[in-house]
């Protein structure tokens, strides 16, 4: 199969596996697993942070950093696609007591700006108004399309929130895509948020984690409640050990998955039905509308899955994912079998 559906099922490299084989291991809840310890020294290294702190996931990582941000009957001013709000089971009431207060980017594009949080924001609101407690941003957007925030936008709102005593977190699940994209380091494109988080087993392709990323005070206490949660690990090595792999060596990869997600764009724009710019295809998440192919989204995908193809529909949309399992004749296969797919069921429709 061709699995278009995520960057999360890549699976790990030989070297990972290697890795995961031979791990030095111990118990992480001491604080005794020496390939943990290096993993998360070496992530605060690379985004020159105080701490770093290994996560089974990210949306632990995410909750865990709105929990210590916030209080409860606060809210958190996020855009109105963003991965906290959308796909996180409404956690941060659950645990945090604290709202979402979806706001619409300017551009239609996932990407906010100042002027755009401003019509979320509740500082100085009567005693009566939430007060919002934090702003999330999402760097690259999954929902958007995988697009980018850059170094200046992320720093002028932090700037601004900073003035006005708000933290923001960053949701940097594929921060790695978006800095190969935009020619930064992660370092300086995440340099002016309080906290952030990102995936290993994304498009870095590390069997599971995520790292959380702050001040040591916050490390410290994102630790408890790490715990709390659940997310107390013994001889974790074994995965830390893939997740060093992924973070030393995948990122060398990545500009490979976006120059298939622009191959794969141009292809769908080819594909009568399908509506798509490519021109805003920046990373490695393609999402498409097929309104005027005449059939519904989950329709094309289990057409798709009967040529050995899967991809994730919703609306009608369609999102397609690219990452290192997939290669340029992966692609070409894809756009082959969508095609087709679409071909005869249309035809099908006209003959009743």
């Amino acid at each position: 199969m061709i699995d278009l559906r995520s960057d999360t099922v890549t699976r790990p490299t030989p070297a990972m596996r290697r890795a995961m084989a031979e791990a030095e291991v111990g118990d992480d809840v001491y604080m005794e697993d020496p390939t943990v310890n290096r993993l998360q020294e070496r992530a605060a290294e690379v985004f020159n942070r105080e701490a770093a702190l290994f996560m089974p996931t990210g949306s632990m990582c995410n909750q865990v950093a709105v929990k210590l941000h916030t209080k409860p009957g606060s809210e958190v001013v996020i855009e109105e696609r963003g991965h906290i709000y959308n796909y996180e089971m409404a956690a941060m009431s659950a645990i945090s007591g604290t709202l979402a207060r979806p706001v619409k980017s300017p551009d239609a594009d996932g990407i906010l700006d100042w002027a755009a949080i401003q019509t979320g924001l509740h500082t100085n609101a009567a005693y009566y108004v939430a007060p919002t407690s934090l702003i999330a941003l999402e760097n690259s957007h999954n929902l958007a399309g995988g697009t980018l925030m850059t170094k200046e936008r992320t720093d002028e709102i932090c700037r601004q929130a900073h003035d006005i005593n708000l933290p923001v977190h960053l949701d940097g699940a594929r921060i790695f895509n978006a800095a190969i994209a935009l020619n930064e380091t992660v370092a300086d494109l995440s340099a002016s948020v309080d906290s952030l988080m990102f995936c290993l087993s994304k498009g870095l392709g590390a069997p599971v984690g995520s790292m959380l990323l702050g001040d040591k005070n916050f490390i410290e206490e994102a630790r408890r409640w790490r715990k709390l949660l659940g997310g107390g690990m013994r001889q974790v090595g074994v995965l830390a050990a893939a997740g060093l792999i992924a973070l030393e060596e995948s990122p060398k990869l990545l500009h490979h998955d976006h120059a298939h997600a622009k191959r794969l764009a141009e292809g769908i724009a080819e594909t009568r039905g399908c509506e798509i710019d490519p021109t805003r295809v920046q990373t490695n998440i393609v999402i498409f509308d097929v309104t005027h192919t005449g059939i519904e989204a989950n329709e094309i995908c289990a057409h798709l899955k009967h040529q050995g193809v899967l991809a994730s529909g919703f609306g009608n949309a369609i999102r397609m994912v690219t990452h290192y399992d997939i290669s340029r004749a992966d692609v070409d296969r894809a756009l082959v079998a969508l095609r087709g797919v679409v071909r005869e069921s249309s035809h099908a429709a006209l003959n009743g």
